[in-house]
Formats: structure tokens, sequence, C-alpha cells
């Protein structure tokens, strides 16, 4: 197991290093967009992470323990669109949007088909009753989820290490749950991700010197909401509640997100510089950082909303087998992040 892991996170890290370092042949294709909304750096990068995400997944599937392999193989190949279209737009940058939306709920919806499982415990009764009563819609749900979280990564991966740390910070808090509930195959593909997310981050974190970009990042989102998904399915003593917590940050960066933009009458999909980190590197690091460098400044964001996203994993991991507990802990930092928010965008911090 430990060697399996070690790999994962030495091929991502070795292919990462690798498209650094031949730069020069590809950069015309891989480096990011010279101007963007979201743009919070100065250098041209390349971000085309994901083939390194995507190697080091693999790596992980074909050295596996047998038992991993029915956990990671069906999401790997269901990925494959989420990753093509990411990766063209990280080309191309020109797919639409909704285009991307499509491709990542798609591979949800093709995981749930090989696999033949499907999101059928909330612990909230009647959606539990129509998702078991129903296939069509439990896997309509399921890709919906899926893509969302996919998507939700993408919106994170503003900062250097952001998205990655937090995927880093998730998969092993899902690990540990997977652990308590007994079910150490589950535990070792989750930590697996954790090891491929942070082999990429010791290249991204703090230089920036590669990014995740949209296939890198679906890759990763999909990965973690799939395996959160049979985290809950595989264990019936798992509190969907407490999982949905450990993922709290980003599900409710993305669900903000998209009401804050159809209240402004903008497209849920259309880029903006309004994110928590984007108002945390504006309002605190440049403020309070602003003699550093700035790839310095960019990289400061990050060890911040880590440990804030740690207040709601590590209730999550506390309280994985009690749902009212996990619940409250959600509505709790579901306020906290809304107050955090309004402080940053109507005040600043002082």
């Amino acid at each position: 197991m430990n060697l399996t892991l070690a790999a994962g996170g030495f091929t991502t890290f070795l292919v990462c290093w690798g498209l650094v370092a031949t730069l020069p042949w590809h950069g015309r294709f891989s480096l990011d967009a010279e101007k963007g909304i979201q743009r919070a750096h100065r250098t041209p990068t390349a971000r085309i992470g994901g083939l390194g995400i995507a190697a080091g997944l693999l790596t992980v599937w074909s050295i596996a323990p047998p038992a991993w392999q029915p956990i990671l193989g069906p999401v790997l190949l269901a990925s494959v669109p989420a990753l093509v279209f990411g990766l063209a737009e990280d080309v191309s940058k020109s797919v639409p949007a909704w285009v991307r939306l499509a491709a990542t709920v798609g591979s949800g919806a093709i995981a749930c088909m090989i696999s033949g499982i499907a999101l059928a415990h909330t612990s909230v009764p009647l959606l539990d009753s129509l998702l078991q009563g129903s296939w069509p819609l439990a896997v309509t749900l399921t890709a919906v989820a899926l893509g969302g979280v996919a998507n939700a990564v993408n919106i994170m991966d503003g900062f250097n290490g952001l998205a990655s740390g937090l995927v880093v910070l998730c998969a092993c808090a899902l690990g540990a749950i997977a652990l308590q509930a007994s079910d150490t195959p589950l535990a070792g593909v989750l930590f697996a991700l954790a090891t491929v997310a942070f082999g990429f981050m010791l290249i991204n974190f703090p230089l920036g010197k590669i990014f995740l970009g949209d296939g890198g990042a679906y890759l990763l989102g999909l990965m973690l909401a799939w395996l959160a998904v049979l985290l809950v399915e595989r264990n019936p003593s798992v509190a969907p509640a407490a999982v949905l917590l450990v993922c709290a940050y980003p599900v409710i960066e993305v669900l903000f997100s998209v009401a804050r933009r159809l209240r402004r009458s903008r497209s849920p999909m259309a880029p903006d510089q309004l994110h928590l980190h984007s108002l945390v590197h504006h309002r605190m690091a440049r403020k309070r950082l602003g003699h550093w460098p700035l790839v310095m400044q960019n990289a400061s964001v990050s060890p911040l909303l880590w440990l804030f996203a740690l207040t709601a994993a590590t209730p999550g991991v506390l309280f994985w087998d009690h749902a009212p507990a996990a619940w409250l802990g959600l509505g709790a930092f579901s306020l906290v992040y809304w107050l955090v928010y309004r402080r940053l965008a109507l005040f600043g911090w002082r």
C-alpha cells in the first residue's frame, strides 16, 4: 500500500516537473491566456497539470492491490470525457463553459452506468424514497453532484496550491472516515488521491510553476466526489451529512457563486473576482503583505483557506456516524462562511 501511494505521488510530481522543464517545446499550446478576469499572476504558466494528475492515477491503478481495482477503474474510465474536454480548453481556450459542464456531468453518469452505483442515501427520508425508487433519478442526481464538485474544484483553482491542497485535505478526511467505517480499500484509494494531488502541489505551491487547468481540476473533483458517493453507499453507518461537511467549503463556494451571479443577472458560469479566495487576496493578502513578491502574495491565500476548510472537515470526521451533529456542523459552517464573506465584501479586514 505504501509503495502504491508513493508511486502515484512521485509519478505526478515527475510528469509535472517534466512539463515545466520542456515548456519551450509546448508553451505555445499549453500556456494560459495573457488576460483573464480571474488571473492572479503575471508570469505565463502551463495549465496542463491534468496530464500529471492522470499519469499519477493511472500509475496507482496499474499497481494497486486487487481490492482497489473495482473502486478506481470505473471512475478513471468514466472521467475521460471530462479530462479530454478540460484539456481541450486548456490548450485552445475556446471550449464553451456549457460544453465542459456537460462533459463533467456526462462523466458522472458514465461512472454510475459502469459501476451500477448511484447515490441513494442522503439521510433525507423523502429524497431517499424517491432515489431508491427511481434509478434514472438517482443517476441524474449523482451525475449532477459529481459535475458540480468537479466544477467546484475548478472554481477553487484560483491561487497557487489552493485547489490541490483542498483535495488533499478532503481526501484525507474522507479516508479517515473510511478507516473508522472499516472500509480499508476505499480508504487506500482516498489516500492515493491525496498523494497524487500532493505530487502536483509540490510543483504548484508556492511558486506556481504549473497549473491544474480545467483538465486537472475536473479530474480531481470527479475522483473526490465519486469516492465520497462510494463512501456513503458502501458504508450505511456513515452519515451522508458528515461526508458533505468534509467537502463543505468548495461545495458552498460553488452554490454561493451561482446564487450571486443569478442575483446580479449574470450567467451562473460567468467568471468574476468575487469568490471568497479572491476577496481574501484583495482585502487581506495585498493589504497586509504588499511588500512581499506578487507570487508569494498569491500563495499566502491558500494556507488561510486550508485552515478555513479544516474547520468543516474536522467535525465531519469526528461526527462521521452522527447525522444530527453533522447537519448542525454544516449549518454552522455555512453561517460562518456567509459572515466571513460579508465582512470581506463590505468592509475588508482591518
